[in-house]
């Protein structure tokens, strides 16, 4: 009869907008899986020592872009444009990398290691397995912080460079030896990323 084809049909299209649905939300799902994921535990000593040294490595990259933004500094607008683009892009991967080491069930600090990282002199320091280089001294960071004018943006541009010639020699060094997707990803971004701000940088010092 009629009516039951009608029935019929009906049924047909909701099973399809059903399946349709599914499929829709199964693909949504896998689109938005973080690709920044790492492998589970046990991680490679290399990979954990990156992310241990990387972070407060980040995190002293972050606090040189918050004395650009600050006003004291009297910044030019380069310096400032510079400064938010490395906070924005450095601050989330300090909470990626923070996350790892929690997923690994390691410490966030190295061992044997203790207090602020961000304000001692690591450069060129073997740091379990992990060169870290780069960082600026207390010293450095202290004359950074009262300079101000093209004094300061000077100085800040000088030890970016060198900050961030560190932090591609540290990806540069997990890349050739981690098996973990994730970690030489975060690597390949860090060293594009830091590269094209050097150039930049270089530019603006003529």
């Amino acid at each position: 009869m009629a009516w039951q084809k009608n029935i019929g049909i009906a049924a047909a299209a909701a099973a399809l907008l059903i399946t349709s649905a599914c499929s829709t939300v199964d693909n949504a799902t896998s689109d938005t899986t973080p690709s920044t994921t790492v492998s589970a535990a046990p991680a490679s000593a290399s990979d954990v020592a990156f992310a241990q040294g990387m972070i407060p490595h980040h995190e002293q990259a972050v606090e040189m872009a918050d004395l650009a933004l600050d006003p004291r500094a009297d910044a030019s607008a380069q310096v400032k444009q510079l400064a938010r683009q490395i906070k924005g892009a450095q601050d989330p991967e300090i909470e990626m990398m923070t996350q790892w080491l929690q997923q690994w069930g390691a410490p966030t600090e190295m061992p044997g290691t203790t207090g602020d990282l961000a304000g001692m002199d690591h450069s060129g320091h073997d740091m379990g397995g992990m060169t870290m280089s780069g960082m600026m001294t207390a010293e450095q960071m202290q004359d950074l912080h009262q300079a101000t004018g093209a004094t300061f943006n000077t100085m800040w541009l000088e030890m970016m460079i060198a900050h961030h010639e560190g932090a591609i020699a540290m990806a540069e060094q997990v890349k050739a030896s981690s098996t973990d997707p994730a970690v030489t990803r975060l690597a390949d971004e860090i060293i594009a990323a830091q590269r094209a701000e050097i150039t930049t940088m270089r530019q603006d010092l003529k």
